[in-house]
């Protein structure tokens, strides 16, 4: 083993750790994997950065701007109207919602097609009186299912292609992954509305008739006497509030009731301010402010409801500003008008030290804000409203027919080869920026930029994994053992390597560093190399394991109410069945 192979072994070795540890972000984990790599004289300075303008990362950026503008042309919200009144029981309900799902991913962002019906999902539920545990987790995985059909469904099918060109064949067509893919998604959208959602617990919290949020014991009035300390002060004044963890929610003077009273509201005698707090800090803040509680007054979450202010669940998505970030460090109240009231993990429900908790992809959080500014302000926050309170969160339905007109054009010049896909799908960006189905800003937010620069960071790795034999070496110890057994052997290695590598890394990356070791594998062998791009694509879409393998998994954890381990009672089955089913179908449509 060559210096050059045990450096960049040993870069593959630390990006792989920081990746599993998860201490830092993916994409700087990638831009560090590149300086090392680019500081060591295996990647040349001037190539340092060429992944960027790699088609593949083209395609993706282009591709999510696309789905952005699909769902602002309201296509979506129309098929989503038919399936809330589709008939049937538990199992009807998850094929037709994974197989919706499914045919989204397979043409545009699965992330974003499976947030498109995360509110149809919990409408479904709470009219069908289904458990919602039942319904999030298929459509996740349908999610990851759909990605597999068509060369834009998912990153890895992209990056495949890439390196299809880069060993001097064509690139891929549009639908060169269909005749695996569609037959791969048909049966495990069948095993999961028929078999899989019966792995699935249901989880206390998550039913029809529960609420997600149960916050009535945190919600209390307490009155400002005229000896209190208080008396005279604006609420901005009152630090003690804030030591004591006690948000004001509501203030009631007189007849008068003020929902999220300004932080200026000067106090009088005789107010009554509606608070959250558990019991210990309302204790506190009674006995250090000489404020009395109201005696016998029963309060409800509902009533934090007025005219003008709602409350709504929001999950916040992968790309959101509030990740990592805490209520305190954003100013949720100052700068965004909204009050944060409760937040559930993992399907428990976090009551205390709310501005202090970090938040995580994923999180269900209870807000109250403003009717009028609520769809602005969850926009810029990353959250997705899990019910639409009166309100329309999402973009103003655009031009349904130019939307879908622009797309399948973009389709069908490359699907037939008349332009290459990347500049097919940039003409179609620029086609709904010019009929304003796209915003520009809209444009640049729809954009993953962490899966951009993960992306552009890690293709000179795998190019350096290849220029330094490391590729050849991984390739030729598989060989050696697959010359023991027949020719599949080596698929089906290749095919489960991608499947574990894809539970511990993004999945594009999966396929950055797996695609060498294909092609020197296929070369060794004299084969094609199709089977073995076309066997690490469907490996790295195998995230069905871990609520942390693929974005979408995570997701839906808190609406769901999932435990960790719930993912592997129907995931398990799901990688056995893709297994099982796309090993003779690689065998059949591409043939070793």
């Amino acid at each position: 083993m060559t210096i050059e192979q045990l450096i960049i072994f040993g870069t593959l070795l630390l990006t792989l750790i920081l990746f599993i540890t998860g201490r830092w972000r993916y994409d700087v984990v990638a831009l560090l994997s590149l300086v090392i790599v680019t500081l060591t004289g295996l990647v040349e300075a001037e190539q340092a950065f060429s992944g960027f303008s790699n088609p593949a990362v083209i395609t993706v950026a282009a591709v999510l701007v696309i789905s952005r503008g699909l769902q602002n042309s309201g296509i979506v919200e129309i098929i989503g109207g038919w399936l809330s009144n589709l008939k049937g029981g538990i199992s009807t309900q998850v094929f037709a919602l994974s197989g919706f799902v499914a045919l989204l991913s397979a043409f545009m962002n699965n992330v974003g097609a499976l947030a498109l019906l995360l509110p149809v999902v919990v409408k479904i539920s709470q009219t069908k009186k289904i458990p919602a545990s039942y319904l999030f987790m298929p459509v996740a995985f349908a999610s990851l299912l759909g990605g597999m059909t068509t060369l834009i469904g998912t990153p890895p099918n992209i990056i495949a292609s890439s390196f299809r060109v880069s060993a001097g064949l064509p690139a891929y067509n549009m639908f060169d992954f269909s005749p695996v893919g569609v037959g791969v998604t048909f049966v495990g959208l069948i095993f999961i509305s028929l078999i899989g959602w019966r792995f699935i617990p249901v989880r206390k919290g998550n039913t029809a008739d529960e609420k997600l949020f149960d916050i009535d014991n945190y919600i209390t009035e307490i009155s400002v006497p005229e000896k209190s300390s208080v008396n005279g002060k604006r609420l901005y004044e009152v630090s003690e509030f804030s030591k004591a963890e006690v948000l004001v929610v509501g203030l009631i003077r007189g007849n008068e009731r003020r929902m999220e009273p300004s932080s200026h509201t000067k106090l009088q005698s005789g107010d009554v301010l509606i608070v959250s707090a558990d019991a210990e800090n309302i204790k506190k803040i009674i006995e250090s402010l000489g404020l009395e509680m109201v005696a016998e007054k029963e309060i409800h979450a509902k009533n934090l409801d007025s005219d003008d202010v709602t409350l709504v669940e929001g999950v916040v998505m992968p790309n959101s500003i509030m990740v990592g970030n805490t209520a305190r460090t954003l100013n949720l109240r100052g700068s965004y008008g909204v009050n944060l009231l409760a937040i559930s993990r993992q399907g428990k429900l976090l009551r205390t030290s709310l501005d202090k908790i970090r938040f995580q992809n994923g999180d269900v959080l209870l807000l109250q804000s403003h009717i009028e500014t609520l769809k602005e302000v969850v926009e810029r926050l990353g959250c997705l409203p899990l019910a639409q309170r009166d309100i329309r969160i999402g973009q103003t339905r655009g031009q349904l027919f130019a939307g879908l007109g622009i797309f399948i054009s973009a389709l069908a010049f490359s699907a037939l080869g008349m332009i290459p896909v990347q500049i097919a799908f940039m003409i179609a960006v620029l086609l709904m920026l010019i009929t304003r189905l796209v915003s520009l800003k809209e444009a640049y937010e729809s954009v993953d930029w962490p899966i951009i620069i993960l992306l552009g960071a890690m293709i000179p790795l795998g190019a350096a994994l290849e220029t330094t034999g490391g590729a050849e070496l991984i390739a030729n110890s598989i060989l050696q053992i697959s010359s023991q057994f027949p020719p599949v052997f080596a698929l089906t290695v290749l095919l489960v390597a991608s499947m574990l590598l894809t539970g511990l890394v993004n999945n594009a990356a999966a396929v950055v560093l797996m695609a060498p070791i294909a092609i020197k594998i296929a070369h060794g062998m004299n084969a094609s190399i199709d089977p073995f791009l076309m066997a690490i694509t469907i490996g790295a879409s195998c995230d069905f394991l871990t609520p942390i393998g693929h974005q979408s998994n995570t997701l839906v954890m808190g609406p769901g109410g999932y435990k960790f381990s719930d993912y592997w009672r129907m995931g398990l089955g799901l990688e056995i069945i893709v297994f099982a089913v796309s090993i003779p179908l690689l065998l059949i449509f591409w043939p070793l």
